[in-house]
């Protein structure tokens, strides 16, 4: 189960142009200029501390070179610094990895200190756990946002880069936050994919956001969203990073070009009609299987249930957990069904669920035990 729930995790937390020389972190002409910020705090990929977001990074860079804008990458101490575990298989993933400009930048990242605001149109701050360490308290950082921010840039963060907005104080001494729309990796998304290192975090970030004056807003566990406040861009969590990158086009006076849109990308879209729709909206999944991830959906299905309240939350989470034949039959995933159709008071089908997964795993202990609580 652990194993299941890890991979899923990491295509939950989960999201064109290739040239071969490297070149130099400052560039030229009158194009807008962003400036992205990465953590530092990484090492042993992500093993012994969290990094950022590689996906996030790939995601959002791809979205300004496609559209034109220059880009910079900074850290708080600068050099070559670690991401996260990642899939390099993904299509953005394995662009930018191809893209030996790009890398060049990544492995030679500006450190904050020796960075300028006034040489950049916007900032953007990437996720990942490790700007919960090196974001919140960094004078130099916090220097760029406030100093971009007043001087007319566009600010954005998405997931947990927003850990880094959070002692950003204006002239008047006021937060930058203050009253205004936010948003960044929830409190339910943090307890359901955050344990391992939540403990060591100074605050949870949808907590310190709002202690600022944040008007915190959100979509359901890993949808995407975006939150604007004029020049203060913030999205909840990987899958909202295009968008915010797409925000940030946007803010700088240009329209974004149309883009591919990925499967995660567009399986997350269905997710949340589902939720809004009702079960009923899963057709859409069986008359284009090959448009989603059908593990990714029966995955949010499973999670989905685990929090359920309502005889409509039990329902749609059946509905995404069942979605397709090719991990419907996994034992975790089925019990999961069975437990939900109980909490629906039909303990029939419930049982017979747990007995087609005793008929296949007799020494199947949980299933035994649930199985108990039906008699």
């Amino acid at each position: 189960m652990k194993q299941f729930l890890g991979s899923i995790a990491a295509v939950l937390l989960a999201f064109l142009a290739s040239i071969s020389a490297p070149v130099a972190q400052a560039e030229t002409g009158d194009q807008p200029k962003v400036l992205m910020i990465i953590s530092g705090n990484g090492q042993d990929g992500g093993q012994t501390a969290p990094g950022y977001e590689f996906d996030e990074f790939a995601s959002a860079f791809l979205v300004f070179d496609a559209n034109g804008i220059a880009v910079d990458v900074a850290s708080p101490e600068g050099g070559n610094v670690e991401s996260d575990p990642y899939d390099a298989t993904e299509a953005v993933n394995a662009q930018v990895l191809a893209n030996a400009s790009i890398m060049a930048k990544l492995e030679n990242s500006l450190a904050l200190a020796s960075v300028s605001h006034t040489d950049y149109d916007a900032v953007f701050i990437v996720g990942g756990k490790g700007a919960m360490f090196d974001f919140h308290d960094n004078a130099a950082l916090q220097e760029i946002i406030a100093d971009t921010y007043i001087s007319g840039g566009t600010v954005a963060a998405v997931c947990h880069g927003p850990a880094a907005l959070v002692n950003v104080t204006l002239p008047d001494g006021s937060f930058l936050v203050d009253g205004k729309r936010v948003n960044g990796f929830t409190n339910v998304e943090e307890h359901m994919f955050g344990q391992k290192w939540m403990p060591d975090f100074a605050f949870l970030l949808e907590d310190k956001l709002v202690e600022r004056g944040g008007r915190f807003e959100s979509a359901p566990m890993m949808l995407s969203h975006v939150a604007i406040d004029d020049r203060l861009i913030t999205g909840q969590n990987p899958a909202s990073t295009p968008l915010v990158a797409e925000a940030v086009v946007r803010s700088l006076g240009r329209e974004p070009v149309e883009r591919q849109i990925e499967t995660s990308e567009r399986t997350y879209a269905l997710i949340k009609t589902v939720l809004e729709r009702g079960p009923t909206a899963t057709q859409a999944y069986a008359d284009a299987p090959g448009d989603y991830n059908g593990r990714l959906i029966a995955t949010y299905g499973f999670l989905s249930a685990r929090s359920a309240e309502t005889d409509q939350d039990h329902r749609i989470a059946i509905a995404l957990m069942d979605v397709d034949s090719a991990v419907r039959d996994r034992p975790q995933l089925r019990l999961q069904v069975a437990k939900s159709w109980s909490e629906l008071g039909d303990k029939d089908k419930a049982g017979e669920i747990v007995q087609t997964i005793l008929e296949a795993d007799p020494a199947n202990e949980a299933a035994k035990a649930f199985a108990a609580t039906l008699n």
